[in-house]
C-alpha cells in the first residue's frame, strides 16, 4: 500500500470510478477514496447513481410499468390474466439485488484494474495531499501528482418542507417506501419528480405534483414538453404549475402542504411528500482552505473546459462541476481527465450531451430546441414524425409521442433532436452519434433503417425536414 500515487480520485460514483479505471489502464498508479458504506459498515461503491439514484429508480420504473401493463393493457392485445397484484416487498428486494450486483461489479472492475480503494471520508489539503478518516476512526494521509474530485451531489432541501425521513422525504426515501401511499405529493416537476411520481402513480397512488415554474419542462423543446404534459395528464399525474410551497405540517391523518398559486392560497392533504426540487454539489468537508480549489457563486467547483481547477494538478468532474448533473456526462469527463493526465488530448463535446426522462413514454433530447434557436437568431428547418404513424409502434401499442429533428436552414446540419416515445433513451443515441459526426438531416434521410422499427421515426423526421417524408403529410417548416 503506497502513500504516493500518480492519481487520487475522491468519489467512486460514475465520474469517479470511470476516471480511476481509465487512469490505471493508462499505467498510472491510482487510488480511489469513497465514504459510502452499507448497514454493516462495509464499503459500497457506485455513488448516488448505483445506490440511490439512476439504477434503483429505473428498477422501480420498469417494475411499475410492467405492473400497469399487466393490469390495464394486456387485455386489449388478447392476453387475459387473473387478478394482478403488486408485492412491494418483493419489488424492493429485486431493486436491492440489482443494486448489489452492480456495486459489486464496480468493486470488481476497480480491483481488476489495479486501483487501490479506500473506504473513508476524504479532505483535500495543501500540496495535493488527502487526509482520510475511516469509519473505525483510523487516520491516514496520502498524496499524488494529480487529484480528481468526483464527490457528486445531494438532494436540495427547502425551508418550507423540513424532511423527517418518514412523512416528508427526499428522492432517496421515495425509493425505499414499503407501501403504496394512497395520496402522494411531489414537490418539483423535474426529471426526479416525474419519474418518482410515475412509479407510485402506476402502483396506485393519487399523485399531485407541485412545480414553482409556470412552464413545464422548460429545458425541453416546447412542442415536446406540451406533448409530455398531455401524456402525463392522461396517466393520472396532477401537475400544478406556478405553485409556491410555503409550509408543510405533519398531522395524524397525513401531511398538509400549504402552497400559493396565481389565484390564491391552498392546502393539500397527502400521506407522503417527496421533495424533488433538484440536487446541489457536494463539497462539505472535502476542501480545506489551503487546497487552492475555488467554488463558484452556486457552490460548484470552478473548472475550465478541460475540468481543471484553479489549483495545479487538481481536477473536478461530474455533478460537482458546471453543466447538467448526468451520470454519462460525468463518466466522459472522468475519462477525459484521466487521459489528459496521461498526455492524451481528448475533449468532451458538451453540445452533444443527451438528456432523458425515464417515464413512459420516455422523453429525450440532445442539442438545441426551437426556442433556443429562435432566441439565438439561428435560421432552422424542422421535421416532425408522430409515433402514431409508425408500424412498429402500432404493432406494440406504443403510439404516444413524436420525433422532431431541427436542422440549420442553410447547411442542413442537425442542431437538435427531440423524442417522446417508447425507448427514447435508446433512440436518442442515434441522434447523438449523427451530431457527433456533424451529420445533416439529408445524411440521416439517406441512411437505411431497419423495418419495422421505432428508429424509422427518426429517419422519417429527418426526411420531413426537407419535405420528403413518406409516411406523413409533408410540410416544410422554415423559420
Amino acid at each position: 500500500m503506497s502513500d504516493y500515487y500518480d492519481v487520487i480520485v475522491i468519489g467512486a460514483g460514475p465520474a469517479g470510478y470511470h476516471a480511476a479505471i481509465r487512469a490505471s489502464q493508462l499505467g498510472l498508479n491510482t487510488a480511489c477514496v469513497d465514504k459510502w458504506v452499507d448497514a454493516s459498515g462495509a464499503g459500497v461503491l457506485g455513488g448516488t447513481c448505483l445506490n440511490v439514484g439512476c439504477i434503483p429508480s429505473k428498477a422501480l420504473l420498469d417494475i411499475s410499468h410492467k405492473y400497469k401493463q399487466a393490469r390495464e393493457d394486456f387485455s386489449a392485445i388478447g392476453i387475459t390474466t387473473q387478478k394482478v397484484d403488486i408485492d412491494i416487498a418483493t419489488m424492493q428486494k429485486n431493486k436491492r439485488e440489482v443494486v448489489k450486483g452492480l456495486t459489486r461489479g464496480v468493486a470488481g472492475l476497480l480491483k481488476a484494474n489495479g486501483v487501490e480503494v479506500f473506504t473513508a471520508t476524504a479532505e483535500l489539503v495543501a500540496g495535493r495531499k488527502v487526509k482520510m478518516l475511516s469509519s473505525d476512526g483510523q487516520m491516514k494521509e496520502i498524496s499524488a501528482a494529480n487529484v480528481i474530485l468526483a464527490t457528486g451531489s445531494v438532494p436540495v432541501d427547502i425551508p418550507p418542507c423540513p424532511m423527517d425521513g418518514e412523512s416528508v422525504i427526499d428522492s432517496e426515501g421515495a425509493l425505499e417506501l414499503t407501501a403504496v401511499p394512497a395520496r402522494l405529493g411531489v414537490i418539483g416537476a423535474g426529471v426526479i419528480g416525474l419519474e418518482l411520481g410515475s412509479v407510485w402513480s402506476r402502483l396506485g397512488s393519487e399523485v399531485v405534483v407541485l412545480e414553482a415554474l409556470d412552464e413545464f419542462l422548460p429545458s425541453a423543446d416546447r412542442q415536446l414538453s406540451k406533448e409530455a404534459a398531455k401524456q402525463f395528464k392522461k396517466q393520472g399525474l396532477d401537475i400544478r404549475l406556478a405553485t409556491r410551497v410555503t409550509a408543510t405540517r405533519v398531522e395524524d391523518d397525513g401531511v398538509v402542504v400549504s402552497y400559493t398559486d396565481t389565484d390564491s392560497d391552498h392546502e393539500l392533504l397527502v400521506d407522503k411528500v417527496i421533495v424533488a426540487v433538484g440536487r446541489k454539489p457536494f463539497t462539505e468537508g472535502v476542501l480545506s482552505a489551503e487546497s487552492g480549489v475555488q467554488l463558484d457563486e452556486r457552490g460548484f467547483i470552478h473548472v475550465n473546459d478541460l475540468c481543471a481547477t484553479d489549483a495545479p494538478g487538481i481536477f473536478a468532474v461530474g455533478d460537482v462541476v458546471r453543466g447538467p448533473m448526468l451520470a454519462h456526462k460525468g463518466m466522459e469527463e472522468g475519462i477525459m481527465v484521466a487521459e489528459r493526465i496521461a498526455g492524451e488530448k481528448p475533449l468532451v463535446n458538451y453540445d452533444c450531451v443527451p438528456s432523458v426522462i425515464y417515464t413512459h413514454p420516455e422523453v429525450a433530447w440532445v442539442g438545441q430546441s426551437e426556442e433556443q434557436l429562435k432566441a439565438d437568431g439561428v435560421g432552422y428547418k424542422s421535421g416532425v414524425f408522430p409515433m402514431a404513424a409508425s408500424g412498429r409502434a402500432l404493432a406494440s401499442k406504443e403510439t404516444a409521442g413524436l420525433i422532431k429533428v431541427l436542422a440549420d436552414e442553410n447547411s442542413d446540419q442537425i442542431l437538435g433532436v427531440h423524442i417522446m416515445a417508447a425507448h427514447a433513451s435508446e433512440l436518442i443515441s442515434e441522434a447523438v452519434i449523427a451530431m457527433e459526426f456533424g451529420a445533416t438531416a439529408e445524411d440521416l434521410g439517406l441512411t437505411m433503417f431497419a423495418h419495422p422499427s421505432l428508429s424509422e421515426g427518426l429517419h422519417e423526421a429527418a426526411l420531413a425536414v426537407s419535405g420528403r417524408a413518406i409516411h406523413i403529410s409533408n410540410r416544410k417548416r422554415r423559420t
